[in-house]
């Protein structure tokens, strides 16, 4: 099922390694890259990007292994760290013709930013992070029966083999679980969009179970490192969250501060897929985020 973000133009641009990634771009002026989450594709930021794209130029990207980008095999842990995945929205802002860009993710594209922002500074102008920790203190507050909210992050985790073959025997039923389960509003994500992100994520079980095994592993060495290296995101950053904190037991602001010293922690009601439940309030926070 092929849908797109009305009035946007569609290219797929070769980034790292001879990865290609499909992405829309509209608008013009100051560039703002919007990268989406789990289990969705680039659409989800279709209302955010069409009002963005008013006045700036808006690159809404599918992640390596994900809706119609290019699902490389996981030959090593590299392949789909977040680092990678960084690296590959630098260099495709940088085909585009942007060096310097203010950029925002949703949940897994979230991770992926906020990679970019420790390993990029200079190309990061501003960041905008939605319903996500870093890989670092996710890991850290799961615990307890609580953990069972992240069962997908445990199973995912596992070596090769069992969780693709699991997965893939019941990829609709998987996948769409946790659009029914993390959505406040069933009507936001209409039938033909949930069609397409199931459609997409049943092509790419493989390369989303190494997204996600990545981050049990090489992802969780590089925040090690950069927390004992005391590296912080040195740009404006803004971040939009459920109150997980109060139910998990843990200070959710507390936790973003200590990685983004210049941080507004705004929590939100609107469910996980807020930039489709919610999006006045996600475009209100960008917009604010692009003054500071």
């Amino acid at each position: 099922m092929t849908l797109a973000i009305p009035g946007f133009d569609y290219q797929s641009v070769p980034v790292v390694d001879g990865v290609r990634l499909n992405v829309a771009v509209g608008g013009s002026g100051s560039p703002i890259v919007l990268l989406h989450g789990f289990p969705q594709t680039h659409l989800m930021w279709r209302h955010v990007a069409a009002d963005l794209a008013a006045d700036h130029t808006v690159i809404v990207p599918d992640l390596r292994g994900y809706g119609a980008s290019d699902k490389p095999a996981e030959t090593g842990p590299d392949v789909y760290s977040k680092r990678t995945m960084a690296a590959d929205v630098v260099a495709l802002a940088g085909m585009l013709g942007f060096d310097r860009f203010a950029l925002a993710g949703h949940d897994r594209g979230a991770l992926v930013a906020v990679r970019a922002g420790l390993d990029h500074p200079a190309a990061i102008t501003h960041l905008a992070i939605l319903d996500v920790l870093p890989t670092l203190d996710m890991w850290d507050v799961l615990h307890g029966a609580g953990a069972a909210v992240g069962f997908h992050l445990y199973l995912m985790a596992q070596p090769p083999g069992l969780p693709e073959q699991m997965i893939a025997a019941s990829a609709d039923a998987f996948f769409g679980y946790f659009l029914d389960q993390w959505g406040a509003d069933p009507q936001a994500v209409p039938a033909d969009v949930r069609a397409a992100y199931l459609e997409a994520c049943r092509a790419a079980v493989p390369s989303i179970v190494a997204d996600y095994r990545a981050s049990a592993g090489i992802d969780l060495v590089h925040d090690q490192a950069d927390r004992a290296a005391g590296n912080q995101l040195a740009m404006p950053v803004t971040v939009l969250q459920q109150d997980w904190g109060a139910a998990l037991g843990y200070d959710a602001a507390g936790l973003w501060r200590a990685w983004a010293p210049d941080l507004r922690h705004l929590t939100v009601n609107s469910g996980h897929f807020m930039a489709e439940q919610d999006p006045a309030t996600v475009i209100k926070a960008l917009r604010d985020l692009l003054t500071r």
